[in-house]
């Protein structure tokens, strides 16, 4: 059934439309947007002047299926990453098996399509395994339907190994994500090494782990002449590696998480397993220039690394529990609270960051955009409504975010994906 929102304030990277506008949705495509259409024989919905906003577009999630469906699925992380008005969003490897052959790329797009609610993609390993040893077939993975390659959870050490990578991604037009930590020197570090681990008594990753895997994969880049998506950044240097890098035409860009660039290693004083991240958080300094970094294009877009955990993983002491929390129903709120309603950017460079940039860096050309013959893929907001992050109320099967109980701004009132209506706030 065709679907017909009235009343629209349309807010694209762009820049906000000016009045109300009418979107009519068909077969999956945005048909028509007008002042005003009629109701005909439509579904029809009243958005009453709320902003509506290109789907959000995730580079960066763990749904944990398959092998620990007891933290995930495709379907529980597919109903939360609607409740955060995503509808794209990309889902990492490191499962149990890893998702590094095309029969594997497809067991996980049937589900996809029984779950039948976003558009879930998954992103194939780059090394077979993720072990470092042998680069799996990229044809194939592509042929298959990966957008991109990623050994995420952990960096492909070997700098052969990540060039023959490289060379291989060329000729083939697929993106590498890098995750950017070099083991050798992180050492089982489970937080910001400095004052505060030192204090805390806890082993630090210092962050030139980040770093030398950021320079690294940036001057192989440079020297091979292709690209390479950098993930979770978290320091200001690398920051500044990319921007130095980007200065110089190097095809490179970069994520930030929302973790990043609102919390800081302090909150480890709580010894709160859920502040338990990889990259760990890092000082205020950090995140004022991943902050900088955002507002003046040096990072690209923003990823959530949703990565679900069960209570009784986190329920152990700081230095044994597992790195990862949730954050596919926090992310809007969290951009909304902590970068635009402090001026670090306007609402539609949020979209950016959120829509339409990851959905360009991953060739997603129908997405990203709220106009005549994109996808039928939007999200209703209301950027001035409050709301408390609580436990009970997450979709996810896991709860591990250190950010309940804190208030944010920016409530997901609708997510539409395909031109039908996915998630619809209480």
């Amino acid at each position: 059934m065709s679907l017909l929102i009235k009343n629209a304030i349309i807010v694209n990277a762009d820049g906000e439309a000016k009045g109300s506008k009418d979107i009519l949705l068909e077969k999956g495509v945005i048909a028509r947007i007008a002042s005003s259409i009629p109701s005909e024989n439509f579904k029809v919905v009243d958005v009453e002047g709320k902003k509506v906003l290109p789907g959000l577009v995730d580079l960066h999630a763990h749904f944990r299926e398959p092998g620990r469906e007891d933290k995930e699925t495709i379907e529980t992380g597919s109903r939360a990453a609607a409740k955060g008005g995503f509808t794209t969003v990309m889902c990492m490897p490191n499962t149990s098996p890893v998702i590094d052959n095309a029969m594997m790329v497809d067991a996980i797009f049937q589900k996809v399509r029984r779950a039948g609610l976003i558009n879930v993609i998954p992103i194939g390993a780059i090394t077979k395994g993720q072990q470092d040893q042998e680069l799996v077939d990229m044809f194939e993975m592509k042929k298959a339907g990966c957008l991109a390659l990623s050994d995420d959870g952990k960096s492909v050490n070997s700098s052969q190994m990540m060039r023959l990578a490289f060379e291989y991604a060329k000729m083939v037009d697929i993106l590498l994500i890098e995750h950017c930590q070099d083991p050798d020197l992180s050492a089982g570090g489970v937080m910001n090494e400095g004052y505060h681990s030192t204090l805390l008594g806890m082993k630090g990753d210092p962050g030139l782990s980040e770093i030398v895997i950021v320079a690294r994969d940036i001057e192989l880049a440079k020297y091979l002449d292709t690209r390479v998506h950098l993930a979770h950044i978290s320091l200001k240097r690398s920051v500044e590696l990319i921007r130095q890098a980007k200065a110089q035409g190097v095809k490179v860009t970069a994520e930030v998480c929302p973790h990043h660039f609102s919390l800081t290693e302090e909150i480890v004083k709580s010894f709160d397993p859920n502040a338990k991240v990889n990259p760990p958080l890092r000082t205020q300094e950090d995140v004022d220039a991943v902050k900088k970094g955002l507002k003046d294009g040096t990072l690209d877009c923003i990823a959530t690394d949703h990565a679900p955990h069960t209570q009784e993983d986190k329920e152990v002491g700081f230095g044994d529990a597992p790195f990862g929390m949730i954050g596919l129903e926090t992310a809007f709120g969290l951009g909304v609270s902590e970068l635009v309603d402090k001026k670090v950017l306007s609402l539609p460079q949020l979209v950016e960051k959120m829509s339409a940039a990851p959905a360009k860096i991953v060739g997603l050309e129908a997405k990203g955009v709220v106009a005549e013959g994109f996808d039928a893929d939007l999200v209703v907001v209301d950027v001035e409504r409050e709301w408390e992050v609580k436990a009970e109320d997450f979709v996810s099967k896991s709860k591990n975010s250190p950010f309940i109980g804190k208030a944010l701004k920016g409530c997901v009132e609708k997510t539409i994906c395909g031109g039908k209506i996915v998630y619809e706030s209480k």
